[in-house]
């Protein structure tokens, strides 16, 4: 996993941008207490140390609150040098200790291990050998790692976050396709353009992009390779081109098309080209996203007169109604085991806010306070969203917790973030 985020990493190191900026907004109550010790040796770049980095993943997923450094009573670097005793006056729950070592091929060697203060165990111990460009990346593995031994849900920080960039080059907006880490740090630029670019979709193995771009004077959808930044135009049609979404298996693409007149949704064998319509509709069908198990499509319809979200089997061209509460909820997405249901969600005025319904039990949440929210996309591991949000003028991105009881802001250093979509798991 880490030498395909290095591959990735060295092919596009040319068109790097201004990271993105994590601001905590609202903290968790219930954040587990945990003690992370600076690792002991080499530190090749010190201003990206492998516990500041381990502390700023856990502390943003919202389930852990790390130990202000300077209340850590003692600072052991490997598992002999625990002395449970010394950590029963810190809080800590957990404690995460390791080691940089220099190779003799200019590598290094990173250890590191979990303990339990309640259980007095080491629950997780594990040994790196990476290269000084894969620093960060051994970091977010470590975060990965000690997220999934204490909470049985796989770690996203080794995931990536795509989105658009709008910003302006001799007083005209420019547009730019970006891809960053999800803490939003060492963003790359693979696609510049003088007109706007939208909804990018992450095939499922994380290697290519689908996106809709205004670049030939009418909306089209494009497929783009990361790592090569190889691009093929996949639809064209008159009118309407929008909202692509790829199948579970990669191997079709869900999109909105007026090509008959009304916008309908249809899918595309993304191989032969072959179309198959899907809705027939005096109303606007739009936004199709694909269920986990790709047997059927999840989509935004004003045909009970507003805007609301229904799923749609491929089997039978069933249609069922998901959405009642507002007069509008749109721009869906589905978590990967399909309980959760993320939308943007009006319930009266020009409100637009962020929405989970849990389609078991039917509840819906608002997670957001703020006023002009959009775009919501599922973390891989279902425990967060990332969504598009306006701070005054300017567009930003948050991260919450699906419960909405943890949230961040993500704004550019440089123009405006919209548009976002988190990556499946990188393969």
């Amino acid at each position: 996993m880490i030498r395909s985020l290095l591959l990735s990493l060295l092919l596009l190191s040319a068109f790097a941008r201004a990271e993105l900026v994590i601001e905590i907004t609202r903290g968790a109550d219930d954040a587990i207490p945990i003690a992370i010790v600076p690792f002991a040796g080499v530190q090749p770049q010190k201003s990206d140390a492998i516990a500041d980095i381990v502390r700023a993943d856990l502390e943003r997923s919202g389930r852990f609150k790390p130990l202000a450094e300077a209340k850590l009573p003692v600072r052991p670097s490997s598992g002999g040098q625990v002395l449970y005793n010394e950590w029963r006056d810190s809080g800590a729950k957990f404690l995460l200790i390791g080691s940089v070592t220099a190779t003799a091929d200019q590598r290094y060697e990173i250890r590191f291990e979990l303990f339990s203060m309640d259980r007095q165990v080491r629950i997780l111990g594990e040994k790196l050998t990476v290269s000084a460009a894969q620093w960060r990346d051994s970091a977010h593995f470590i975060s990965d790692k000690v997220f999934e031994a204490i909470t049985g849900v796989k770690g996203a920080f080794s995931t990536r976050i795509v989105y658009v960039n709008q910003y302006k080059q001799n007083g005209k907006p420019r547009y730019r396709l970006e891809l960053a880490d999800a803490d939003g740090q060492r963003p790359l630029t693979i696609l510049d353009s003088s007109e706007p670019i939208l909804s990018p979709s992450w095939s499922p193995d994380g290697k290519r992009i689908a996106y809709v771009s205004f670049e030939s004077s009418r909306p089209a959808i494009y497929l783009q390779t990361i790592t090569t930044r190889e691009r093929q135009k996949l639809a064209s049609f008159p009118g309407l081109n929008g909202a692509p979404s790829w199948s579970p298996d990669g191997t079709r693409m869900a999109l909105t098309l007026s090509r008959d007149g009304n916008p309908e949704i249809y899918v595309m064998d993304i191989a032969s080209k072959e179309l198959t319509r899907l809705t027939n509709h005096y109303s606007i069908d739009t936004e199709p996203r694909w269920m986990p198990d790709g047997k059927g499509l999840i989509f935004t319809s004003d045909r009970s007169g507003n805007a609301q979200i229904y799923r749609l089997g491929l089997d039978d061209k069933s249609v069922k109604r998901l959405t009642f509460e507002g007069n509008y909820n749109g721009r869906a997405d589905i978590s990967a085991n399909g309980r959760y249901l993320a939308f943007v969600h009006r319930e009266k005025g020009q409100r637009f806010q962020i929405a989970v319904q849990d389609l078991q039990t039917q509840v819906l949440t608002i997670i957001t306070q703020t006023p002009q929210d959009e775009s919501p996309s599922f973390s891989p591991n279902g425990t967060q969203l990332v969504y598009a949000t306006r701070r005054g003028k300017y567009g930003e991105l948050g991260i919450a917790s699906v419960d909405g009881r943890f949230q961040v802001r993500l704004p550019a250093q440089l123009g405006e973030v919209r548009e976002p979509a988190w990556s499946p798991y990188l393969r």
